[in-house]
């Protein structure tokens, strides 16, 4: 993949096109945090950023945004990646982008949820929430149903764990996806029993 974005990155400079310059900087990005490079990947996200602003494409400078915001996270930097995780929703939000919103929500709570701040991780849980129930997808709410049921557990509030559990069980179960929280689920009954 690194490869192939190199190549695609020199011929879009060739040529002049900073769309797709952009995108191959971003790609290059995606392919050094799966590597687990992630200060390798910020230089490249970085880079792809500028070009978006220079360009004026809203849609990909959220996306880099938002990438930055994961690199961050990865690196254990969890303040600095709700910085870019908030410029990335004001965008998304901006544009229309409910999609990339419900996702930016959800990662802004996972980072404070890592921070160890519940009440700010469960009310941009629930934000998120409302967004992906909007935009009917069903994936993206079981893994937010699962992340609250997270949190409540380690609060210790069990009962409200299971609930999420169960519900994000149910529609897993409704749209024939493997049930992730299944194992939670009979931990906190035996826990409750």
């Amino acid at each position: 993949a690194i490869e192939f974005s190199e190549q695609a990155m020199v011929i879009a400079r060739e040529i002049g096109d900073r769309h797709g310059e952009g995108a191959s900087l971003g790609k290059l990005g995606n392919a050094y945090a799966a590597l687990g490079d992630a200060r390798r990947a910020i230089e490249f996200y970085e880079q792809a950023m500028v070009i978006a602003r220079e360009i004026g494409d809203r849609r990909s400078e959220g996306n880099h945004l938002s990438n930055l915001g994961l690199a961050y996270s990865d690196l254990g930097d969890a303040s600095h990646a709700i910085e870019f995780y908030e410029q990335a929703m004001a965008i998304a939000r901006e544009i229309g982008d409910r999609r990339g919103e419900s996702n930016r929500l959800a990662n802004l709570a996972n980072a404070y949820a890592i921070l160890g701040d519940a009440s700010r991780a469960i009310e941009f849980y629930e934000q998120a929430l409302v967004v992906t129930r909007e935009i009917s997808d069903a994936y993206s709410e079981i893994w937010i149903l699962g992340n609250m049921g997270n949190i409540f557990r380690k609060l210790k509030k069990y009962q409200k764990a299971l609930r999420y559990f169960e519900l994000a069980t149910e529609i897993a179960n409704k749209k024939k996806i493997k049930a992730p929280f299944v194992n939670y689920i009979s931990d906190l009954r035996n826990t409750l029993a």
